[in-house]
């Protein structure tokens, strides 16, 4: 069996630290949905803007392309890894740049997913470009499967209308990137902002869904499922990356900051900020547990 980094009291938050394809190759498990933000492979040694400071785009060893047949050699694995542990209605979502997301949806198809959509997200607060000799970028991609082609898979299509104010929501969402709210204990270098995989976790799952992120960094997924009230399995290699997850599940134990992350990535109402301070006293106990010690 295998040892998790963190277990949260009610074991809806779990890490485990190592190669999510060697971890999920021995995990005998299926999940209801996965969120994916792997390498973009953009650590290129350019320059971007960072709290009006030029700061090096470069992440690390994990995200330099290592060229065109190893980058779609390693999509391929941790995919075909992650398909097996997804149920059949499972879904699948997957975050990039032009540097990775072609590769990740020639490898999708490759591995008999069906894409859904193609999500664009267009930052409201892109970083400046500095060499004024191109466009800026400001999106990235979000690429939506479902696992088996004749399965049919959830769609929260009555809430994701009424979020767009009554009216089919398109596959462009214009959503801020990481606000400071959501730096207080940290930050990881690609962070994604907690109300984009809330509308992820609301449009593709129910309440009580399990959702792995298998290069978690600094587990927004996990938080927002968890405020959500659904569980999460995150996997990371980096030691510090896991810390400031564990850091940030610990945090939301406090009530007030609870109650105030979940107003800020739903705009709920004082009856349902009331039903998150009773859900947060009386969390129940799902039967079905990871099985990881």
């Amino acid at each position: 069996m295998l040892s998790a980094f963190f277990k949260s009291k009610y074991h809806d938050f779990n890490l485990v630290k190592g190669d999510c394809i060697e971890i999920l190759s021995v995990l005998d498990f299926q999940f209801d949905m996965i969120f994916a933000d792997p390498p973009y492979f953009l650590s290129n040694g350019g320059f971007s803007v960072q709290s009006g400071k030029q700061v090096s785009v470069n992440k690390g060893d994990w995200d330099r392309s290592q060229g065109f047949e190893k980058d779609n050699d390693f999509n391929r694995r941790w995919l075909s890894v992650c398909r097996e542990k997804l149920k059949d209605n499972g879904t699948i979502w997957i975050s990039g740049t032009y540097h990775n997301i072609f590769s990740v949806a020639q490898m999708l198809n490759e591995l008999n997913f069906r894409i859904l959509n193609c999500i664009t997200w267009a930052k409201t607060n892109p970083p400046p470009n500095l060499s004024c000799k191109f466009f800026t970028h400001s999106t990235e991609f979000i690429l939506w499967a479902r696992k088996n082609k004749k399965v049919p898979h959830y769609y929260n299509y009555e809430l994701m209308k009424r979020i767009n104010g009554g009216t089919q929501m398109r596959d462009v969402w214009q959503m801020p990137a990481i606000g400071r709210w959501e730096k207080t204990c940290g930050k990881h270098p690609t962070q994604k902002p907690l109300p984009l995989l809330a509308r992820i976790i609301q449009a593709s799952t129910k309440e009580n869904a399990w959702i792995l992120d298998p290069f978690c960094g600094s587990s927004t997924t996990g938080i927002a499922a968890n405020l959500l009230n659904r569980r999460y399995l995150g996997i990371d290699q980096d030691l510090e990356f896991l810390k400031l997850s564990k850091k940030r599940r610990q945090e939301i134990e406090n009530i007030a900051i609870r109650m105030d992350y979940h107003n800020r990535i739903c705009k709920t109402s004082d009856g349902d900020l009331q039903q998150i301070l009773e859900l947060h006293e009386n969390i129940p106990y799902y039967g079905v547990d990871l099985p990881i010690k």
